[in-house]
């Protein structure tokens, strides 16, 4: 990415984000809009501490030419176990024949032993490179995260979970509607191909 490190470009691999976050039924609370005088209620039915987890992965060209984006949806948290298939099914996403270069974060699951030894074994189609820690603002994945907190999940009082990952299944069909959004994000995080 960088212009003196032409990488992926040489190589022409996939540059892929994975980030993981979290939704509850307890909506993200945004600004609206209301008759002067009638303040806006949001009302829920807190049942339990139920969350989603949500794993998303934005892939670009190195040639800024294409743009992906994966995602899954789980209840309770990811770990090493649930990232593997994730992390694998990138290869099928992007059509197998170009390598991949993964950049992620450093959470407790990406550097565990058994991603070790998985990843290792996934060197001839696969690259990991890890963000510097405490540097969210890094990670493109981010911007997805923000968008759909701003728009499906904003204000969005959701009885169940069902409900909750139908609204972020309709977000990100909107942003994969939306291709210069993906670029948009990758923008954000002052990053360029």
């Amino acid at each position: 990415m960088a212009p003196d490190q032409g990488g992926a470009l040489n190589r022409d691999a996939w540059l892929c984000f994975l980030d993981e976050s979290g939704a509850s039924l307890v909506p993200p609370v945004r600004r609206t809009w209301a008759p002067v005088g009638q303040t806006p209620v949001l009302r829920h039915r807190m049942r339990g501490r139920k969350r989603l987890s949500m794993a998303g992965v934005c892939c670009y060209r190195p040639d800024g030419t294409d743009a992906r984006l994966a995602f899954h949806l789980r209840e309770g948290a990811y770990d090493t176990d649930q990232l593997i298939p994730i992390v694998a099914a990138l290869g099928r996403l992007l059509g197998g024949d170009a390598p991949v270069i993964l950049l992620w974060d450093n959470l407790p699951a990406h550097h565990s032993i058994a991603m070790g030894a998985w990843l290792a074994d996934q060197r001839a189609w696969l690259e990991v490179e890890y963000l510097p820690s405490y540097a969210p603002d890094l990670n493109p994945v981010e911007g997805l995260w923000a968008n759909l907190k701003d728009v499906e999940l904003a204000n969005r009082a959701c009885m169940s979970l069902e409900e909750l990952a139908a609204a972020a299944e309709q977000g990100i069909g909107r942003v994969r509607g939306e291709s210069d959004l993906l670029f948009s994000f990758l923008h954000q995080a002052g990053l360029s191909l």
